[in-house]
């Protein structure tokens, strides 16, 4: 019974408070929306596909140690692409005005498992320099790695393509609208039920027996000034048929 008690005094509260709890979940909807669309700046990703092809010696193998080898030496390929010796060289190719450092931070490679393909995407606020930027990696790494391990099996398998319409990754607006919406709601909530506890005004009889801890042997109802004038009436017409009457 006090659960259920409890539980309705939850949606009582809730429908009291219903008007701040969402002014406050269309103000972070609001805000959220404009943040999104006008003050973050969006990122855009382009990538491009390298392979890896097997060493001439070890192809015609197969063997187990072959595979691992192969797995190896593609995981040693991911280290260098991101490597200042690459970087540094597309930077200098390139005239950007960064440092292999920072290029690193927006620069990811990754492979799937068992799989002789490499992906190296880039991040950037210009599109058309992340395009830029991803090709010239793939460039330069095959033309680098000939000398750093005297190997000539790169090959550029798909270039990043320039496309005007390609949507930036980051910011999601309408993500940002979603968490914000949710975390709107549960600060108006919580808002709610603080000024619910903090209101120790007496409303009910019910807050009467809590304070006084006495019981309620009854209770005047509020009488409507519509009403008060229909019992006025009814007395005053009374009155004069008693006078009548004598």
């Amino acid at each position: 019974m006090e659960e259920t008690l409890s539980l309705q005094e939850l949606f009582k509260t809730i429908r009291k408070r219903l008007l701040l709890i969402t002014c406050i979940v269309l103000f972070a909807v609001g805000a959220a929306a404009v943040v999104s669309y006008n003050y973050l700046t969006p990122i855009y990703e382009s990538s491009t596909q390298i392979l890896i092809n097997q060493p001439k010696e070890s192809t015609s193998s197969g063997s187990t140690p072959d595979i691992q080898t192969n797995l190896q030496l593609i995981n040693t390929y991911n280290v260098i692409i991101k490597s200042h010796a690459i970087l540094s060289i597309v930077i200098e190719k390139m005239e950007l005005n960064t440092t292999p450092s920072e290029l690193h931070s927006k620069v990811s490679v990754n492979s799937a498992q068992n799989s002789q393909v490499i992906n190296v995407s880039v991040q950037d606020i210009n599109l058309e320099r992340s395009v830029q930027v991803a090709n010239t990696i793939a460039e330069v790494f095959q033309e680098e790695i000939k000398m750093l391990m005297n190997m000539d099996n790169v090959n550029v398998l798909s270039p990043a393509i320039y496309n005007e319409n390609q949507s930036p990754i980051k910011p999601s607006p309408i993500l940002n609208i979603a968490i914000a919406a949710v975390m709107g709601l549960m600060v108006g909530t919580g808002i709610a039920f603080m000024l619910e506890y903090l209101d120790t005004t007496i409303k009910t009889e019910q807050d009467i027996e809590e304070f006084l801890g006495l019981p309620m042997l009854g209770f005047v109802s509020p009488i409507s000034p519509v009403k008060m004038k229909k019992i006025k009436k009814s007395s005053s017409e009374k009155g004069k048929g008693r006078l009548m009457n004598v």
